[in-house]
């Protein structure tokens, strides 16, 4: 009974970036009708798994879904869609729009047969431009949208990408708030909308609020980029055993962390350490300096005296040691659940929490399909219609016919 318990999705997305904004919304109380094709979703088949098409990326993008497959290319399938979204709040893709043309699901013609529908679509560029039709991945995404660039400008002129589906996961975030936004809008105003989600003007806006820098104004100021993001010391600190990951930032922060280690005058007998606006002018300097302090004590020591001296500190995890952090363990982040086809399995809570109408995630990812009778059912479909569907191939290829007798 999360707090959009009673709003419908029809949830046409795959892979990650669409499947992400989808499952927050799940996870919130929506019912989201996962809608895939015969083949299933592509990412089902990522990452070890104990069954075929229940990969660790799927069920950790595609809980609190129900699972309905349809063939959009054959008319009874795009027909039992058109019949979800006259009951459904919103309509989410992630293909291009063009394809969504081609399927006869445009906007107009899935706003006919419901006026009040939010028909949101994230793709990689904006459709009044010129890469309106360019397919769009995370990785392009990420390299349009500088973030290899501000690797090369800290590791020797060596860009990369950033090893998580930064951008897919960024966008979908945005969506499912534009989704969220829209809904309000139409519970005022009693009319659906179209809504766009494009990755490259997300990213770049992303990226930029910290890097535009001087260019910002006209003439620009400098050639852009967060001095102190893109110093090369700005890393996990090394220990004598390990690393730490620690931000010493104002003022406060400094002067307790130079008490600590026995050197309490060092903010005023070294000028760079003097203030906030002189470490950001010797930001390269002051970061080289902690890299030398840190490693004269052990991980653990440094987090005691950090600790003491209320100056922020994290350790630095690896996937196993967060699965054993303390702090996750005492608010039960990390849940073992049994899934019906899977055993046992780790899932993450939702972060959110909410007073009167927690989000309870009780549904885990579907089997491809498991829910198609269930949910077409729910839109006023026979069991013959059903049927007839079946032999139309709208749930995948139709049985071969029958050799005919001589």
């Amino acid at each position: 009974m999360g707090p959009l318990n009673g709003i419908r999705i029809v949830d046409m997305t795959s892979v990650l970036m669409g499947p992400y904004a989808t499952q927050m919304l799940g996870d919130f109380g929506a019912d989201v009708m996962k809608v895939e094709a015969p083949d299933g979703d592509l990412v089902r088949k990522i990452g070890p798994a104990r069954h075929a098409g229940m990969g660790p990326l799927f069920l950790h993008a595609n809980r609190s879904k129900r699972s309905i497959t349809l063939d959009l290319k054959v008319p009874e399938g795009r027909e039992a869609l058109l019949r979800l979204c006259a009951d459904a709040d919103a309509l989410v893709y992630n293909v291009r729009p063009k394809a969504m043309e081609r399927l006869g699901l445009s906007y107009e013609e899935v706003a006919a047969v419901n006026p009040r529908i939010v028909y949101a679509g994230m793709f990689g560029y904006a459709q009044n431009g010129p890469y309106a039709a360019r397919p769009a991945y995370d990785d392009l995404i990420q390299g349009a949208a500088t973030i290899p660039y501000l690797f090369s400008r800290v590791n020797e002129g060596h860009p990369r990408y950033v090893p998580t589906a930064m951008a897919d996961r960024i966008v979908g975030l945005v969506a499912a708030n534009a989704i969220l936004a829209s809904l309000i809008e139409r519970d005022r105003s009693g009319s659906g909308q179209r809504v766009d989600v494009p990755m490259f003007e997300t990213m770049v806006s992303f990226v930029l609020s910290d890097h535009m820098g001087g260019l910002t104004y006209e003439p620009p100021l400098d050639k852009g980029g967060y001095a102190r993001q893109l110093s090369a010391d700005r890393r996990p600190y090394q220990t004598q055993d390990g690393y730490i990951c620690a931000l010493i930032y104002n003022d406060g922060h400094w002067r307790r962390f130079f008490a600590a280690i026995g050197q309490p005058e060092m903010p005023e007998a070294d000028p760079r350490f003097r203030d906030f606006v002189s470490r950001m002018a010797h930001i390269d300097e002051v970061y080289g300096e902690l890299s030398r302090l840190f490693l004269t004590r052990t991980t653990a020591e440094w987090m005691e005296l950090l600790e003491e001296a209320d100056v922020p500190a994290m350790p630095m995890y690896d996937f196993e040691g967060v699965l054993n952090d303390p702090h996750l363990a005492a608010t039960g982040f990390f849940q073992m659940v049994d899934h019906p086809s899977e055993g046992k399995i780790r899932q993450m809570a939702v972060p959110a929490k909410w007073s009167r109408t927690p989000a309870l995630p009780e549904r885990l990812a579907p089997r491809q399909g498991e829910n198609t009778a269930e949910i077409l059912r729910e839109a006023g479909m026979t069991t013959a219609e059903m049927d007839a569907m079946a032999q139309a191939g709208a749930f995948g290829a139709p049985p071969a016919p029958t050799a005919r007798r001589a």
